[in-house]
């Protein structure tokens, strides 16, 4: 029988993708169950609905891993009067835990948008809008002959990834003054005593969720009883978080045969999408789901065609003969995440079973 729990699951799953990395508006996370339940099985899928719990409760899977949350506005009764209710209420009913990674997972790079541009075929990709105050800087003070042992320990906690760079830091020499007092243990100097010591000012950077790991980290090398170190939000833009991606293609192609290609690689119905504005396509910007407000980011940015969804007619327009919009539809923007999130889960769990949903949420048909 297993011994893994459900926050086992969640806490491996937001190491991938930090909650921290959510958009305001959303509702990831854990939604329904109790978090210390072991798991028995795992059923990923892009929505929650009635149908998927009951496959859920077949399939004897007691977690399901949704993309979309299935609380999203807000609940103020459980009344059954909604498919909201009555997932909910037969998801308690049946001891089965509902958890939602949304837009976490679109920002990470490793996520979402990176498994769309990787079934294009696009090569070196970029987010397409860098999310902001999501990276932390270190400053502390570190005796000469301990640097190495201090930063080695803070570098193998996370601190120090700038893109594709690693053991970044910013480091001056100078000199630290302290006093012990009777009750203080030194690792330097005696009680009562002015001590002047050669330290090096240390500075690294890294990501807001690697915070408690980079402090353990500091504080379990450094040698000093008292360590002096202070943290400080950037409002930097962190190129590995954010919204959409952008990247190449290898071999350039006419615009029809691109839109072709993409409807067979992304398996969509039909692709809607407005007149190419250059012979051949090179540059893609993506955007799993409802990408709109990427718009100006792709133009920008130099896209020869913006891959997205559910854009309205209105919409279409703003694409003022600087940019080809292909719209393939929400749910096959997107349907590939179960792939994504299937490889996530086996590669760290192994004694229960992980399946895909076989219940088409897909709202839409197409004549």
């Amino acid at each position: 029988m297993s011994t893994v729990t459900i926050k086992d699951v969640t806490d491996h799953l937001e190491a991938f993708a930090s909650l921290s990395y959510q958009e305001d508006y959303d509702n990831c996370g854990l939604l329904t169950g109790n978090a210390d339940e072991l798991v028995k099985g795992i059923l990923v899928t892009i929505d929650c609905t009635e149908d998927v719990v009951e496959e859920a409760i077949l399939q004897k899977c007691n977690l399901i891993v949704s993309h979309h949350p299935i609380i999203f506005r807000g609940l103020k009764k459980l009344t059954g009067q909604t498919y909201v209710e009555r997932t909910i209420i037969k998801a308690i009913k049946n001891d089965i835990a509902i958890y939602a990674i949304h837009t976490n997972l679109d920002n990470s790079y490793a996520g979402v948008n990176r498994i769309i541009s990787e079934k294009i075929g696009l090569t070196n990709l970029k987010i397409l809008q860098p999310k902001k105050e999501t990276l932390m800087k270190l400053v502390t003070f570190i005796p000469k002959e301990k640097v190495g042992e201090v930063m080695n320990a803070l570098h193998k906690a996370g601190a120090g990834e700038i893109g594709n760079y690693k053991n970044c830091s910013f480091q001056i020499t100078g000199e630290g003054t302290f006093m012990p007092t009777d009750n203080a243990r030194p690792f330097i100097g005696q009680a009562n005593q002015l001590e002047r010591i050669e330290e090096v000012r240390a500075e690294v950077i890294f990501p807001r969720p690697q915070s408690q790991a980079v402090l353990a980290a500091l504080k379990q090398s450094h040698p000093y009883e008292e360590v002096a170190y202070y943290l400080s939000s950037l409002e930097n833009e962190n190129q590995d978080v954010g919204s959409g991606m952008i990247g190449n293609l290898e071999n350039e192609l006419e615009p029809i045969a691109f839109l072709l290609c993409l409807k067979k690689v992304m398996d969509c119905t039909s692709v809607r999408y407005t007149s190419p504005v250059k012979k051949s396509i090179k540059t893609v910007a993506v955007c799993g789901g409802a990408g709109g407000f990427l718009l100006p980011f792709a133009i920008a940015k130099g896209a020869d065609v913006f891959v997205s969804s559910d854009f309205k007619y209105h919409e279409f327009f703003d694409a003022d003969k600087k940019i080809m919009i292909a719209d393939i539809g929400h749910w096959e923007s997107e349907q590939f995440t179960k792939d994504l999130l299937i490889n996530v889960l086996k590669k760290k769990f192994t004694t229960f079973a992980i399946i895909f949903s076989n219940t088409s949420t897909n709202p839409l048909s197409y004549l």
